[in-house]
């Protein structure tokens, strides 16, 4: 059944009522907008006939990736950056990643009280996702959030990910460019060293920068940088903000205008976009997969399983070839 504003009715027709709705939520209307965030986020029923029929209406929307340590200021950086895209009548999608609360399943900073400004703005969305124990810094179905956000008209998508540190390069699959945050004094010195987030930065940002060490946060991303050349040559620049007082956000956004200028002018977007639709679809399949096999796989049948594997009566490796296999010829 899909769901608008309104339950709907069996005895209208479900494409015209799934037509209606992706046209309520092109227009504009935020209830239209809610229902499907949160008809993709839960994998509700309709959820991708609803995706199918929003993605033709994809692609022109910039999604702007933000990563970094806890206490590095992000959501106070996106805030900034939304009132300054505001200013130039840009509509603006936020979705901000948290933990999970263990207790209700939800995102632990739900409300985003430090955006509550926003919240009369027509020309601003701001949806928190619980990461719901998904690694690599994204909830699983951000990507499917964003195709929503695109579709309804939004200039620029950012995505604020849950801070665990270089656990969360997935985002690089999925943002138009990165931006990495760090903070002097908070241990960032070490977290230079750990490559596997450094490697993902379009551009730096040393936020807190009136704070004593940001100077060397600055020499040691600079000592990272010369270490080794981007395969798009592309060397990303610093960018020194005090995002409780504004300063730095012109020139941020000025470095990501200028990374957007450098992509069109060696056409390099498609080619990203290709690389990140190809990591895209393998975890889509992935996912896929793994939700046919729970469906094939009573609990009981999983615990039998489980039981073999733990009194070593049968290998899980056999055991997982014998599921895939069987899977394999239902298909």
């Amino acid at each position: 059944m899909f769901h608008g504003t309104a339950p709907l009715l069996y005895t209208d027709s479900l494409n015209d009522q799934l037509q209606q709705w992706v046209e309520r939520l092109r227009n504009g209307d935020p209830r239209s907008l809610a229902r499907a965030i949160s008809t993709v986020e839960n994998r509700e029923p309709g959820s991708s006939d609803l995706l199918k029929a929003l993605f033709p209406h994809t692609g022109r929307a910039r999604v702007l990736g933000l990563t970094g340590s806890p206490g590095a200021g992000k959501s106070t950086l996106v805030d900034q950056l939304a009132k300054f895209y505001r200013r130039q009548n840009q509509k603006v999608g936020i979705v901000a990643v948290d933990p999970t609360s263990p207790y209700s399943g939800g995102a632990i900073l739900g409300d985003r009280i430090r955006m509550q400004d926003h919240f009369t703005d027509p020309g601003i969305y701001i949806r928190s996702m619980a990461t719901r124990g998904s690694l690599g810094g994204l909830a699983r179905a951000t990507a499917d959030v964003t195709t929503v956000l695109d579709a309804s008209g939004r200039d620029l998508i950012m995505i604020e990910t849950v801070g665990v540190g270089q656990d969360e390069i997935d985002i690089v699959r999925l943002a138009d460019i990165t931006v990495v945050m760090l903070v002097p004094g908070m241990g960032d010195d070490v977290q230079t060293i750990k490559a596997g987030i450094m490697e993902i930065a379009d551009i730096f940002v040393i936020n807190k920068c009136d704070r004593e060490g940001a100077e060397r946060v600055e020499r040691e991303i600079r000592a990272m940088q010369s270490l080794a050349m981007r395969a798009d040559n592309w060397s990303p620049p610093i960018v020194k903000t005090v995002a409780s007082e504004g300063t730095g956000i012109p020139e941020l956004a000025a470095a990501i205008a200028q990374y957007e200028a450098y992509l069109k002018k060696e056409n390099l977007l498609l080619k990203r976009n290709v690389d990140n639709w190809r990591e895209r679809l393998v975890q889509m399949l992935r996912d896929a997969m793994l939700e046919k096999a729970r469906t094939e796989m009573s609990d009981g049948e999983m615990g039998r399983y489980a039981a073999e594997v733990a009194e070593h009566k049968r290998d899980p490796y056999s055991l997982v070839e014998e599921i895939v296999g069987k899977m394999a010829k239902d298909v």
